[in-house]
């Protein structure tokens, strides 16, 4: 067990019944609301099962991104929008790990592909202004964290220029814009 594991397990523990409201997921947020078109898997885990420590952060793992693939793009798609996010993280909104801008043409990334060495993706900062690829890690102690994988098929692409300092930028920016959704969840206990 490393010290920082050492150090906030007790945290972790004293906070284990705090929880976000779910209702403030961004699978809730009507910027992004359509229908469930899309089909989102991984080889790594999968819908509702554990997430290997490979793709988790800190002292879990290396941090590397999972194998993603999806289908059932509608026709017209312009721009994939790419969210993870920590439903269970001890804070007043579900954690931001990931958010992504992505190629249309793409129908799947590759074990370690998301990453901001990729000129093709545009990352806009989430939690603590992070840019990038964060996998998942609870809080120890904390007990189960469900992660949500999603990705939205855009109708018009965000500008390239277009000022994109967090989430609600994002959704700002999308709003009247999305042609479909895929979910994937998976967990990871702290």
């Amino acid at each position: 067990m490393s010290l920082l594991v050492t150090l906030v397990t007790p945290l972790g523990r004293l906070l284990r019944n705090k929880r976000p409201d779910e209702s403030l997921s961004i699978r809730h947020a009507s910027e992004v609301a359509a229908p469930r078109a899309i089909e989102l898997r991984s080889a790594a885990f999968e819908h509702g099962g554990e997430i290997p420590d490979r793709h988790c952060s800190l002292d879990l793992g290396p941090n590397i991104s999972p194998e993603l693939s999806w289908s059932g793009l509608p026709d017209g798609t312009e721009q994939l929008l790419f969210v993870l996010e920590d439903i269970d993280v001890p804070m007043s909104r579900p954690g931001l790990h990931t958010i992504a801008l992505l190629p249309a043409d793409l129908d799947g990334l590759a074990e370690g592909a998301l990453t901001t060495a990729n000129p093709a993706f545009r990352f806009v900062p989430g939690a603590r202004g992070r840019v990038g690829y964060f996998g998942p890690r609870p809080l120890p102690g904390h007990g189960l964290h469900r992660y949500g994988f999603h990705l939205y098929a855009l109708g018009r692409a965000v500008p390239a220029d277009a000022a994109l300092p967090g989430l609600p930028a994002v959704l700002a920016t999308v709003r009247g814009h999305v042609l479909a959704d895929g979910f994937l969840e998976g967990v990871k206990a702290g």
